[in-house]
């Protein structure tokens, strides 16, 4: 069982960190230059002629156009530590997941001890050519079935079309459906593993099951906790 998080850790501190640099950067910027603004405003009020007063519509603007800068800066901070929570929840789910046993939409098993399952989901009633292959596409068996509408399991017990025993390993298997009208139907297929490991540094988090990854939002039902 491996968890590849230290790669992760760094990567994503170093984003947030370049992140919360450049907000510091500009937040001092708007500040200096606001200070620099209410200065020169001050000036020229102090120094402008009673009986000729300057227009304020122009000064107005600018200060109207600093706040909002300013307020768009505090937005962009906000939703950057939303953005680094929700990533540091997806991590944690992640990694809260290895060992445990789920239900996914795929197609590969591993064969061992003599099985391996799958569910296989139709839409109608079918009659079902089945081919299984092995990591490098030999083809290990292949098989005509009826399958109904709904879902069911479907189970090889590891033995090829000779009657010779495959070796423990990944499989994939392919159904392709034939309706009563003789029409193609489509035949989805699910698969139950344990999940192995969980990739940090991508975003979202990558888990592996049976040599494949997926996302948790790809999971389709959580079987059993580690």
């Amino acid at each position: 069982m491996t968890v590849t998080s230290p790669v992760t850790t760094t990567a994503n501190s170093s984003s947030n960190s370049s992140a919360s640099v450049a907000d510091s950067v500009d937040s001092t910027e708007i500040a200096s230059n606001f200070t620099q603004f209410l200065q020169l405003l001050t000036t020229q009020l102090q120094n402008q002629d009673p009986l000729s007063p300057m227009d304020t519509n122009q000064f107005t603007q600018q200060l109207v156009a600093f706040a909002q800068v300013e307020q768009q800066l505090k937005s962009n901070a906000s939703l950057s530590t939303l953005v680094t929570l929700q990533q540091g929840a997806q991590a944690t789910q992640a990694l809260a997941l290895v060992g445990a046993t789920v239900v996914v939409n795929g197609a590969t098993a591993n064969l061992a001890n003599g099985q391996a399952n799958w569910t296989l989901t139709a839409t109608k009633p079918a009659a079902t050519t089945v081919t299984i292959t092995n990591s490098t596409g030999q083809t290990a068996y292949t098989g005509q079935f009826t399958v109904n509408s709904g879902s069911q399991s479907f189970t090889w017990d590891g033995h090829g079309n000779n009657g010779a025993m495959w070796p423990d390993g990944a499989y994939t298997l392919t159904a392709v459906g034939t309706d009563a009208s003789g029409q193609s139907t489509a035949i989805s297929t699910q698969v139950q593993a344990k999940v192995s490991s969980v990739d940090l540094t991508q975003t979202p988090p990558l888990l592996t099951i049976n040599g494949q990854t997926y996302t948790v939002n790809q999971l389709q039902q959580i079987v059993a906790t580690n």
